[in-house]
């Protein structure tokens, strides 16, 4: 067993049982982690569950042959992104052009000895790594210099309110996600939410783009004197980045929400944003959800405010999809349900997030599928 495979996950999918057993025996003596799919319909429902780091996969398939499978996966670009590998009878060079017209890491011909075939897959998976691990380096060495954050490392300090944050860049890579806190004045603080859509690791330098956006349509309202509403600061970012033709095609939800300390209210409003949780001290669990399209979808953003009235000890929570798509060993989803349950849970004297970080960790055992963040604002 070849201890530097013990980490990679290997999809194999191919219909002729003792194929697929003569590999699968293969590749998990090898070290890696493999699971079997026995056609390509059943290949894409494995990759969703298993998330493999390589997909090795047979031509010739019932129900849905490997070209067609492959073509699926390159219309989801993190799935797509997965390296992939044809695994054939046949050596005619028309399939294998073909297969590599479909962006694959390589061709084997089933007649290969499995030697050849899992030191194929350890080379890629290596190859692979390096890459990752170079644009992690470059990453973090453009965050560096830049000096730009997109997760601020405190919380901030509000007379009357307690706002917090729990944030895991996915795989410690800065990634989408993107937090920040904004003073307007001694009444009034703007919370901001963001969640970059794919991108992977690039996704930091469009959070970097999407936070500035947002701070320049604060500073806009600042300065003219509009009234403290995130729907105008909503609507502000959006026609900027619906004139940017770089940012326009890039995904992001969206929740902003000011504060005021002295009416003891939160305005908020969304776009394209998982809904608002509002815990009452009477332990009812209400969701406000939001209207807003996703930015930069169309010219005129139309984002409307919702009122939030509080109480001492009332608890508001907004979260990225980190937190609700992740799943446990069994391919569950922790869900809104999952969330709302554990909210449920949390007593007057305990830290609302240190709870919810605990749960979750639980349940996920710690394997995070995506940036983490959530932010909780409680009325003192």
């Amino acid at each position: 067993m070849n201890a530097e495979n013990n980490d990679f996950k290997v999809l194999l999918v191919e219909d002729e049982d003792n194929i697929a057993k003569l590999f699968t025996f293969s590749f998990k003596r090898a070290g890696f982690i493999c699971e079997w799919a026995e056609n390509g319909i059943a290949g894409l429902e494995k990759v969703r569950e298993f998330k493999p780091d390589i997909i090795v996969s047979d031509i010739m398939m019932p129900e849905m042959d490997g070209y067609e499978f492959r073509r699926n996966l390159l219309k989801e670009p993190e799935l797509g992104s997965i390296p992939f590998i044809f695994l054939t009878a046949k050596g005619d060079e028309t399939d294998i052009l073909e297969g590599y017209d479909l962006d694959i890491e390589d061709y084997i011909v089933k007649t290969s000895s499995p030697k050849i075939i899992v030191a194929k897959l350890s080379a890629i998976l290596k190859s692979s790594k390096k890459e990752r691990e170079k644009a992690v380096n470059e990453v973090h060495q453009a965050a560096s210099k830049m000096g730009a954050k997109v997760v601020p490392d405190n919380f901030p300090k509000f007379e009357g309110f307690e706002v917090e944050h729990w944030h895991v860049p996915f795989q410690n890579i800065p990634g989408g996600d993107f937090i920040d806190y904004f003073p307007l004045d001694k009444n009034n603080l703007v919370v901001v939410l963001g969640d970059i859509m794919g991108k992977k690791w690039g996704a930091w330098y469009f959070a970097v783009a999407y936070a500035g956006y947002v701070r320049s349509a604060i500073r806009f309202v600042l300065q003219s004197g509009e009234v403290f509403s995130p729907a105008v600061i909503l609507n502000k970012v959006n026609d900027a980045i619906y004139k940017d033709e770089r940012l326009s095609e890039v995904f992001i939800t969206l929740s902003i929400f000011v504060v005021n300390n002295k009416d003891k209210m939160v305005l908020y409003s969304g776009a394209g944003d998982l809904p608002l949780l509002h815990k009452s001290m009477d332990n009812n669990i209400e969701s406000i959800r939001s209207d807003g399209i996703l930015l930069g979808f169309s010219e005129t953003g139309e984002y409307e405010d919702v009122g939030v009235s509080l109480k001492s000890g009332d608890i508001l929570f907004s979260t990225t999809d980190g937190i609700t798509e992740s799943r446990n060993s069994e391919g569950k989803f922790f869900g809104e349900d999952g969330l709302i349950n554990v909210i449920k849970t949390i007593a007057p004297h305990e830290n609302p997030l240190n709870k919810i970080e605990k749960v979750f960790t639980e349940f996920t055992n710690g394997k995070f599928e995506d940036d983490v963040s959530i932010i909780s604002i409680k009325c003192l």
